[in-house]
C-alpha cells in the first residue's frame, strides 16, 4: 500500500473530490481525518471508512479551528487543502461580497492550512497539497472571482514550496488543478445559470478526450503526491483537465 503508516488531513472531505480522497487514502493504508463543516455528511463519511478515519468540524476561514485541529493530531504526514466554493458571474455581475466569500474560503482558507501543515510538519517532512484548478490558469469570462482564487492558489503554492525547500523543511508543496469533475460542487455551479444542459454540454466540449472527469481520478494525483514517491516534487502544477488546456 503507498500510504502505509501515513497521516492525512483532508479539508472539505465530506464529499465530492475530499470524500474521494479520504476513500482511495484508506484503502492505500493511511489514516485520514475528514475535516468540513458538514458534519452529518463527515460522521457518515468516517463511519463508512472505518477504524482508519475520523471526523473532525473544521471551518477552514477560522485560525481558532485551524489550531485546535492540528494541535489534536500527533503526526501529520500531508495536509490536502481541497475545501472550497465556486461562484458563477463575469465582472458585471459579481458583488463585492461575492469576491470576498470566494476569496475567504479558496484563498484565506489555503493560506491558513499551509501555514499549520508547515508548522506540524516541518521537523519530520510532509506533503501539501493544494486544489486549485483548471480555472487557476486558463480564464473564462463567467468565472471572475473564481479564476482570480485559484490562481491565487496556484502562485501561493510555489511560495510555499520555495520556502519549505530553502529552510530544508523536507516538506513538499504542490497544486492539483482539474478540469471539469461531476462532484456537487458543479451541480451547485449548473443550479446558478439559466441554461445548465447549454453549460454543461459546452463543459465537456472543451475536453479533447470527449468526457468531463470523476473524483477518482483527482485521487489517484493526490495519492502520488501523498506518497514518498513523489519525495522529489514540489512547486508544480498537476493538470488533470482531459486536455482542456492544451
Amino acid at each position: 500500500m503507498r500510504l502505509n503508516g501515513k497521516i492525512a488531513l483532508i479539508t472539505g472531505g465530506s464529499s465530492g473530490l475530499g470524500a474521494a480522497m479520504a476513500t482511495r487514502f484508506v484503502a492505500e493504508g493511511a489514516s485520514v481525518v475528514i475535516a468540513d463543516i458538514d458534519d452529518a455528511g463527515g460522521e457518515a463519511l468516517a463511519a463508512e471508512l472505518g477504524a482508519n478515519a475520523r471526523y473532525i468540524h473544521l471551518d477552514v476561514t477560522q485560525e481558532a479551528d485551524w489550531a485546535s485541529t492540528v494541535g489534536g493530531i500527533k503526526t501529520l504526514d500531508c495536509v490536502i487543502n481541497n475545501a472550497g466554493i465556486t461562484t458563477a458571474g463575469n465582472i458585471e455581475q459579481v458583488t463585492l461580497e461575492q469576491f470576498r466569500h470566494e476569496f475567504e474560503i479558496d484563498v484565506v482558507g489555503v493560506f491558513l492550512g499551509c501555514k499549520y501543515a508547515v508548522a506540524a510538519m516541518k521537523e519530520r517532512g510532509g506533503s501539501i497539497i493544494n486544489m486549485s484548478s483548471l480555472a487557476g490558469i486558463k480564464a473564462t469570462a463567467d468565472l471572475v472571482a473564481y479564476n482570480g482564487a485559484k490562481a491565487a492558489v496556484a502562485i501561493m503554492t510555489k511560495s510555499v514550496a520555495a520556502h519549505c525547500g530553502k529552510s530544508g523543511y523536507g516538506i513538499r508543496c504542490n497544486s492539483i488543478h482539474p478540469g471539469v469533475i461531476r462532484t456537487p460542487i458543479l451541480d451547485k455551479v449548473l443550479a446558478q445559470v439559466p441554461n445548465p444542459d447549454e453549460v454543461y454540454a459546452g463543459w465537456v466540449a472543451v475536453h479533447p478526450i470527449g468526457r468531463i472527469g470523476t473524483p477518482e481520478e483527482i485521487a489517484a494525483i493526490a495519492v502520488y503526491l501523498a506518497s514518498d514517491e513523489s519525495g522529489f516534487t514540489t512547486g508544480a502544477e498537476f493538470r488533470i483537465d482531459g486536455g482542456s488546456s492544451i
